[in-house]
């Protein structure tokens, strides 16, 4: 799987460089993105730009790396989603579990209030 990964302070921006995410490639993501957070990185912004198909395995891939980065305290985004993966993800009513926005900006400003936020529960505690 080609892929490239943009680390910055606060979080990862991990971009898959294929057109399909599907049962030869979800299993080799899912590995990535746990790789990634083994690192240290607990935010992770899925850029979506080059992934023109997905399947109910991509999804999979896609819950695991929510699941496990929010579990930690972090942020899961998808960034810039293709038509038929948007589609997808609504018909699977998983337009409600993800974060999901158009670019990387709107990504950034997420995980920027998602930290601020953090840390005043942090405080609070």
């Amino acid at each position: 799987m080609k892929y490239t990964v943009d680390k910055k302070e606060q979080y990862v921006v991990f971009t898959p460089m294929e057109e399909k995410l599907d049962s030869a490639l979800s299993p080799v993501l899912k590995s990535e993105l746990l790789t990634v957070q083994a690192e240290g990185y607990h935010n992770l912004v899925l850029d979506m730009s080059q992934v023109k198909y997905a399947d109910s395995s991509g999804l999979s891939a896609l819950l695991v790396g929510n699941r496990e980065y929010t579990r930690n305290g972090g942020i899961f985004i998808i960034s810039n989603p293709q038509d038929h993966v948007m589609k997808l993800i609504k018909i699977s009513m998983l337009d409600k579990v993800f974060n999901i926005v158009d670019t990387l900006e709107e990504a950034a400003e997420a995980i920027f209030i998602h930290e601020i936020e953090a840390g005043e529960e942090e405080e609070e505690d």
